[in-house]
């Protein structure tokens, strides 16, 4: 229990050689709620239609991957299969919501230490095309929120300095600057949405009355920003905003995260090595990615452990958070068979120097 009402579950598979460092296979528990009026069939009893997709809040997000490594495991232990390195699997809690009391209090603690974690599998995204996604690195989620002070009065009078136009100033930059980055990302087809700045308007405050000029107004921005960015200088870009819409606009900061470590993806690295072997062997093309959002591995990167975000799911509309999410049950199989490959490969990389 990492705080009140909050529970990490920990599976440990042991190793031959439990002094070196295990593979950790993270999920999460917790889902997004439903719009169940928007639904094809109930969203919590995994319908199975004709074609064999699988209608389930979770489906993709993520508790496909739960399964498939518990499937994957309970395959290579009933084939009598064991391994140098111990492998833990990991259900977490809060991930959806940012994983403040989940995965980010549980690598901190002495029970996260005692799994001696060498390399971690965490979840990624569904993939339309024939590829499958690879995150080796996550955007820092910034949340902030801008307030603006001026001078109140009656609504028939033109007043100066207002709120408002101070305001309208401030989300007139923050616009402007997310309008360049989506034509940066429209215009360089080699661009994901992982390798641009995303910024969106999300909540608006403020005002008492039709006929009352407010003396106060603030705005809510969630800003995701790549590894690639100087984040310091990003600050003083978010400092110059407020400044260039007058006195009395300030900003506070609901979510700042600094952390911009990526897991290498060079053939020289014995996990990744490991791991596009077997993508190869199995005739996997794979498209490496910065995370577009956040999920726990940004957690186990900053406490520097490798990390991969990757759910095995091509072929497949990205439907997380979204109304009838579903999974084939091909894909779903298919992904079993996956990890059945890759968990031997990682459980068995030869001891590294640090390990001697």
């Amino acid at each position: 229990q990492v705080c009140q009402g909050r529970v990490v579950l920990i599976l440990t598979w042991q190793g031959t050689n439990p002094r070196l460092r295990s593979v950790l296979l993270n999920s999460h528990t917790d889902v997004v709620p439903v719009f169940e009026e928007h639904w094809t069939y109930p969203p919590f009893e995994a319908v199975k239609d004709s074609q064999g997709n699988i209608y389930a809040r979770g489906a993709q997000d993520m508790k496909c991957v739960s399964i498939q490594y518990l499937e994957a495991i309970r395959r290579l232990k009933a084939e009598g299969k064991c391994f140098a390195r111990t492998i833990h699997l990991t259900f977490v809690p809060d991930e959806e919501v940012g994983g403040h009391k989940g995965m980010e209090r549980f690598v901190h603690r002495p029970e996260f230490r005692a799994l001696n974690v060498g390399f971690a599998l965490d979840e990624g995204l569904a993939s339309p095309s024939d590829t499958f996604s690879v995150f080796y690195g996550e955007k820092s989620p910034w949340w902030i929120k801008v307030k603006c002070v001026g001078s109140p009065g009656h609504g028939s009078r033109f007043i100066s300095n207002t709120a408002a136009e101070k305001m309208h100033k401030v989300i007139n930059s923050f616009l402007a600057f997310r309008e360049s980055e989506k034509q940066r990302l429209k215009s360089d087809s080699s661009l994901t949405l992982g390798d641009v700045t995303s910024l969106n308007l999300t909540m608006l405050e403020g005002g008492v009355s039709f006929n009352v000029v407010p003396s106060k107004m603030a705005a809510s921005f969630d800003i995701r920003i790549p590894p690639t960015v100087d984040l310091k200088a990003f600050e003083e870009q978010v400092a110059a905003w407020c400044r260039g819409a007058g006195d009395g606009v300030t900003y506070e900061f609901h979510q700042k995260c600094m952390d911009q470590h990526i897991t290498s993806t060079e053939e020289s690295d014995p996990w990744w090595k490991a791991f596009s072997g077997v993508c190869r062997d199995m005739k996997l093309q794979l498209k490496l990615e910065i995370f577009p959002a956040a999920t726990d591995s940004r957690y186990i990167r900053a406490v520097r452990h490798p990390a991969i975000g990757f759910s095995p799911m091509n072929r497949t509309p990205v439907l997380l958070h979204d109304h009838n999410e579903f999974l084939n049950e091909q894909v779903f199989l298919q992904g079993i068979d996956i990890y059945a490959r890759l968990l031997p490969a990682l459980a068995s990389v030869p001891p590294l120097p640090a390990e001697g």
